[in-house]
């Protein structure tokens, strides 16, 4: 069988290693089936899609609507190789999954408006599924409307004229599209749980996303949220592809 591929930005080997954990985790795949490359720490090597099942990419700490000039050479590298990777993927319409800074990826590639407007601090929020996304099978079993966690200096503000709005929610209406049939992409983070969550704002607490001086309240408030739905999209879309 073939395995599905990981594609990941995290420079901070803890953020990056729970990540891919999770990832394991909630897909159900074991490590020899999910293959990771970090692509913050050389240029993505030369891929060949069809020895994958499919392509996901989790979080960053980059932004898609960061001003050029804000962008550093790490960061405009791993755009460009995102952007030519996206181009055969939409073309082949073949398996993708991108989680929350694959929203803002995949959003800019197939020309939707990705900015600050609809920025979201860490926590849960509760999202509901378009009648399209109770018709989709990677949402399959998902509730109608569930608890998730988010956390993001953008969003899709316009969704690009190629997608279809799966889920959406009162302070940010794009939470997941699909583009043609088997291109998806989420803003909100299916593979963290609140431990998860409690790694990555202990990693990323000097990186805007709060004040410092906040995090043990941001952990009381996020610790009691009970999330069982969001995980189901990464083994219904693994079920679907693998």
């Amino acid at each position: 069988m073939r395995p599905f591929l990981l594609l990941s930005s995290r420079a901070e080997d803890v953020a990056a290693d729970g990540e891919y954990d999770a990832f394991l985790r909630f897909t159900g795949l074991p490590p020899e089936r999910l293959h990771r490359v970090r692509m913050e720490a050389a240029p993505l090597p030369p891929l060949r899609l069809d020895d994958y099942a499919g392509v996901m990419v989790g979080g960053s700490p980059f932004n898609s609507s960061d001003p050029p000039e804000a962008k550093g050479a790490v960061q405009r590298r791993v755009e460009a190789d995102m952007r030519a990777l996206l181009d055969e993927i939409v073309a082949r319409d073949f398996p993708f999954f991108g989680a929350c800074y694959g929203i803002g990826t995949l959003g800019v590639h197939q020309g939707g408006t990705v900015d600050r407007t609809y920025a979201e601090p860490i926590g849960a929020v509760r999202v509901r599924l378009t009648d399209a996304g109770r018709a989709d099978p990677v949402l399959a079993g998902v509730e109608p409307e569930f608890d998730a966690f988010v956390g993001h200096k953008e969003a899709c503000r316009e969704l690009p004229p190629s997608a279809v709005l799966l889920a959406t929610a009162p302070a940010c209406p794009v939470q997941m599209f699909r583009v043609k049939d088997n291109v998806y992409a989420t803003q909100f983070h299916p593979e963290l749980d609140v431990p998860g969550l409690v790694t990555r704002i202990h990693v990323y607490q000097h990186f805007g996303y709060f004040p410092p001086d906040e995090i043990d309240e941001l952990i009381a408030r996020v610790s009691p949220a009970v999330i069982t739905q969001p995980g189901r999209l990464l083994a219904n879309f693994v079920a679907r592809y693998g």
